[in-house]
């Protein structure tokens, strides 16, 4: 699962290398690879995009996200059971010990209820987790699953350079061979019209997966066990060659915003969520210094409007 204001607070593979410093700071490196997560964040707004990669700043976790990571870590664990014990029960009852565990891994999480001395509202939040983890059931039957893999990292490097990188919650292969790629969204099913938009993570993961291994996934599925919807797609390779495309003319966007400074914003609906309003120059704000050398020539191009505006899927 990747970022949204239902998503999950995993740590995707992100655009930048471990070592890329806080704002500012004198390690601060050019991206890299691309993530779905941060292809998507340039496509909502490039200068979140900066925010997040380049200047690295700080998010606040969030009940959802946290929810969402909660979720993943109970229906990634039920499987280590054997297939006849992978009940609904079972799940449930991973809920505190998964939560204790991911308190002690990340430990800002704490912070989202330290406002709740008598427990109320967290005895609330892990009731509505253990909810989306038994509605799980009613949408796929895990004892009659084995997966192949399980938060499984791939990267693949295109001939362009281009290293494309993520984290696919579940892997299913036939006997057969034809392989599934499987996503949980702790979220709703998005409207019809929106499909295209939310497919866009699987396909950039389907694209992965035939760089790698020559193998077109059979089926793509979003798991939506906030309103109870499984998402299909089928790819062909035709699909996967446009979305190659789509990446390819997103990074030369994101390699010249990198080299002229340029980051512009790109107000939206989704605004209201975001934590950097108060360096958004849309809200009143100004970004930290840039961390990266703009060669006077780069900069000058950036006064030209040129910076790349990606369409959806």
């Amino acid at each position: 699962m990747e970022t949204s204001t239902e998503g999950t607070a995993r740590p995707d593979s992100s655009a930048v290398t471990a070592d890329t410093a806080v704002a500012g700071g004198p390690s601060a490196v050019p991206p890299a690879s691309l993530s779905p997560s941060r292809a998507s964040d340039f496509m909502q707004c490039p200068l979140l995009y900066r925010f997040r990669v380049i200047d690295r700043l700080p998010e606040k976790p969030s009940e959802a996200a946290t929810r969402g990571t909660l979720v993943h870590a109970v229906l990634e664990r039920l499987f280590d059971a054997p297939a006849a014990e992978r009940t609904a029960p079972r799940a449930k009852a991973l809920v505190p010990g998964q939560w204790d565990r991911l308190r002690e891994t990340r430990p800002e999480v704490v912070e989202l209820f330290a406002d709740d001395p008598e427990g109320e509202r967290l005895a609330r939040w892990l009731a509505e987790a253990e909810a989306l983890v038994e509605r799980w059931f009613a949408l796929e039957d895990p004892s009659r699953l084995e997966p192949a893999e399980r938060e499984l990292f791939v990267e693949a490097e295109l001939e362009s350079g281009l290293r494309l990188r993520g984290i696919i919650d579940r892997v299913d292969v036939a006997p057969t061979g034809e392989v599934r790629i499987v996503d949980y969204k702790t979220g709703k099913a998005p409207r019809p019209e929106y499909a295209e938009g939310a497919l866009f993570q699987m396909k950039f993961y389907a694209l992965v997966v035939w760089r790698l291994k020559q193998v077109v996934p059979r089926r793509l599925q979003l798991v939506y066990l906030g309103s109870g919807d499984v998402l299909t797609y089928d790819p062909v390779v035709a699909d996967l060659e446009r979305v190659e495309r789509k990446l390819l003319a997103l990074w030369d966007a994101i390699r010249l915003a990198t080299e002229t400074g340029d980051w512009r914003p790109r107000p939206t609906k989704l605004c209201g969520w975001c934590d950097h309003r108060a360096h958004c120059p849309e809200f009143g704000g100004t970004p930290p210094p840039y961390p990266l050398p703009v060669p006077p020539s780069r900069a000058a191009e950036s006064d030209g409007g040129r910076q790349g505006r990606m369409g959806p899927d």
